[in-house]
């Protein structure tokens, strides 16, 4: 029992980290524009060593939104030239309705499978005592439903940016590819997952011990 609770909360520490980094980096998709090199993210968006908020590009070219996009001036931006409106054209396309509700649904999908996963870490450290509080309760059990209930978030919001990025937005760059930071979101899917199965399988073997003792 003990074992499959260790290898599940490793399982489970490992995944909620790629979780987290995955969520807060901007390496989701990398393209060319205009033959210059940009990447994205699920917060920012960057051309060249320049980084914008995601919000600074709905419907409006960077610079010129409320953020000012990390404060740059538009004297640098209209130095870009041919990128510059090459990139505002693209944007522009997206509309700002669906881009909006498509980079809001995977943000929130990955928060809420970073917060399972985190109440998941929790419940499986409390399933190592033997505390009488909710003994009701299979702290096992509970711990593995919370790291299945963090896969199917992970799984919903990379299901949504692959479908987007390619139906939509791989439309609009010729020479693009999904990069690590997406790639570090389905490891996390496998972490949380094999974590759910230790914790289930140790709730089983819980379960199988205390049904043959005799009372």
């Amino acid at each position: 029992m003990y074992s499959f609770m260790g290898g599940g909360l490793f399982c489970a520490w490992v995944g909620t980290i790629l979780l987290v980094v995955a969520t807060a980096t901007d390496h989701w998709m990398q393209y060319r524009l205009s033959g210059s090199f940009a990447h994205q993210g699920l917060w920012r968006y960057c051309l060249g060593s320049k980084c914008y908020l995601q919000t600074d590009s709905i419907g409006e070219p960077p610079g010129q939104g409320p953020g000012r996009a990390w404060g740059k001036s538009r004297a640098d931006l209209r130095a870009q030239g041919h990128l510059y409106s090459r990139w505002r054209t693209l944007r522009l396309k997206e509309g700002k309705g669906a881009t909006q509700a498509y980079w809001n649904a995977t943000r929130a999908f990955m928060i809420l499978s970073a917060l399972c996963a985190t109440s998941g870490i929790i419940m499986g450290i409390m399933a190592f005592t033997h505390q009488p509080t909710f003994s009701r309760i299979s702290r096992p059990f509970s711990a593995g439903i919370m790291f299945f209930a963090s896969t199917l978030f992970v799984l919903l919001a990379l299901a949504i940016y692959t479908g987007v990025t390619i139906s939509f937005l791989g439309r609009r760059f010729g020479d693009w590819r999904f990069s690590w930071s997406y790639i570090l979101g389905w490891v996390a899917v496998l972490m949380t997952f094999f974590a759910g199965i230790f914790y289930i399988c140790a709730y089983r073997v819980h379960e199988c011990r205390r049904l043959s003792t005799p009372r």
